[in-house]
């Protein structure tokens, strides 16, 4: 199955060695293996995790230029995940995106996108001076999400925009819900452009057969996977899988250099490398005891009166080819609740913490480290809160529907680069937005720099805030006022 050795762990042996041998450390950082850190923090983390949280020297190698065992060890990775060539990042998943736009687009390049990207996404644009086109996700109108493109949007978009210079899905969403991507690299191929993959939420997808195909294994050029978010590396790591081809590593290496710090976490890449081989020796089945835990919550749930699991029957919509199992999302809004109440409750009252709330749902994601003692407490206070809601008189919120994209009339770098004034968002109606608006979480984007700012999204926003809903990207806190293209030239030509 594999190449190579996938018990090894040449980067985290390396720093154990440093620390067996209580190497006497005249680098940084300053704190000296825990020595000169504040004891309060000390006592806290503990001062293994501490000993090897070293800087660049010859044992420990360079992520810049790996030529020992980080080397070995993003080796090891490609060999487990099937790709020719793997880059750790501890810039998150969010830096290796926009790496991984910037190795393929460059000033003018258009490449098409789905609107339900991750704000990283656009930032990565920015940063390249692309030109974005935009396709439209499917829609889940019980729930009130995004599901994913289909092949045909991607076939379609493709021939109106055949000098298109890439093409970036994403898959899975933050949801679950996988496309079919094996068609859609096919298609993508046929233009003779690179695939490129947001999977985030995939990263323990290629280990299990039982969970939707992987991006590497269904023919994409370049993918970025959030190792932390299922699988058991560190908040912050992750990892880029880059397949020989369409896309050139030497420019890929460049840009990842050009973006993460000279100065990267230790800890950070150990555990990368820890997770790997976790995933290569044990995943299949660790990732099994997820899926059952997950089939057994998501049964009770939907037992419980007036909530909602969504599970395989997704599939049988349009934009959804594949579903991860792992990922619970609970609809509250038929016991009156937003998915922002129904969080609200389940922290502050229980002292449980779901992975976010949308105005609909709330997200939990099971992995290998949960156990069902915990699920059952999370099952026994979604049985409470229905109870107590059912005594109450229940006005049931009817499906706000996502705003349409809006015309785009500046590239989001010539947007954000601008002269620009802020404004009252009520009157910023018809003008050249030169701000993100987004829910977050996830960090879908509703209004990019560049974009008409229409009276559906100044409509929508206020909904959000009324349902006391995360919206951010404008530099004013509360989103009252949003920055507007002011470059009177700009707008001369452009509108």
């Amino acid at each position: 199955m594999y190449k190579l050795d996938q018990t090894k762990t040449p980067l985290f042996d390396a720093l154990l060695e440093y620390h067996n041998n209580d190497t006497v450390p005249f680098h940084v950082p300053g704190h000296k293996r825990g020595q000169g850190m504040v004891r309060k923090f000390k006592d806290f983390v503990g001062t293994n995790v501490l000993s090897i949280d070293v800087t660049v020297f010859h044992q420990v190698d360079s992520l810049h230029k790996p030529t020992g065992v980080i080397k070995e060890a993003q080796e090891l990775a490609a060999d487990a995940y099937n790709a020719d060539y793997t880059f750790f990042s501890i810039h998150g998943t969010s830096g290796a995106i926009q790496a991984m736009i910037m190795s393929v687009v460059t000033q003018g390049d258009k490449i098409i996108i789905p609107r339900n990207v991750h704000k990283s996404v656009t930032a990565g644009i920015i940063l390249s001076g692309a030109n974005p086109v935009y396709m439209h996700p499917e829609i889940d109108a019980r729930v009130g999400l995004a599901l994913n493109v289909t092949p045909e949007t991607v076939r379609k978009t493709l021939e109106q925009n055949s000098d298109a210079k890439a093409v970036l899905i994403v898959n899975p969403t933050y949801y679950g819900v996988s496309t079919d991507i094996v068609e859609i690299a096919k298609i993508v191929h046929e233009y003779n452009i690179p695939l490129i993959v947001d999977e985030a939420h995939g990263p323990h997808l290629h280990f299990n057969s039982r969970l939707p195909i992987s991006a590497m294994d269904a023919g994409a050029d370049i993918c970025a996977q959030s190792t932390h978010k299922i699988v058991g590396s560190m908040t912050q790591s992750s990892l880029l899988h880059v397949r020989k081809g369409f896309v050139d590593v030497n420019r890929v290496k460049t840009v990842m250099s050009l973006l993460q710090t000279t100065s990267p976490s230790y800890v950070l890449l150990a555990s990368l490398d820890c997770a790997r081989m976790q995933m290569a020796t044990e995943g299949k089945k660790l990732i099994d005891d997820a899926i059952e835990l997950a089939g057994y919550a998501r049964e009770r749930i939907n037992d419980i009166k007036g909530l909602y699991c969504f599970g395989e029957k997704v599939l049988e919509k349009k934009g959804a080819y594949g579903f991860d199992p792992t990922k619970i999302t609970i609809t509250s809004k038929d016991i009156g609740l937003s998915g922002h109440d129904l969080e609200d409750i389940l922290t502050e009252k229980y002292f449980i913490q779901p992975e976010l709330s949308d105005l609909y749902n709330i997200l939990c994601v099971f992995s290998f480290g949960d156990t069902k003692e915990k699920v059952d407490k999370l099952i026994n206070a979604l049985e409470e809160i229905s109870a107590e809601q059912s005594c109450k008189e229940i006005v049931k919120s009817e499906v706000l529907g996502i705003p349409n994209i809006p015309e785009s009339v500046l590239t989001p770098r010539d947007a954000f680069n601008s002269m620009t004034i802020p404004i009252p968002l009520e009157d910023s109606v018809g003008l050249i937005s030169a701000e993100f608006l987004m829910a977050y979480p996830p960090g879908i984007p509703i209004l990019c720099p560049g974009e008409i700012i229409t009276q559906e999204i100044v409509d929508y926003v206020r909904a959000l805030k009324a349902a006391k809903l995360y919206v951010q990207g404008t530099e004013d806190p509360e989103v009252n006022r949003i920055k507007i293209v002011s470059d009177l030239q700009i707008m001369n030509v452009n509108m």
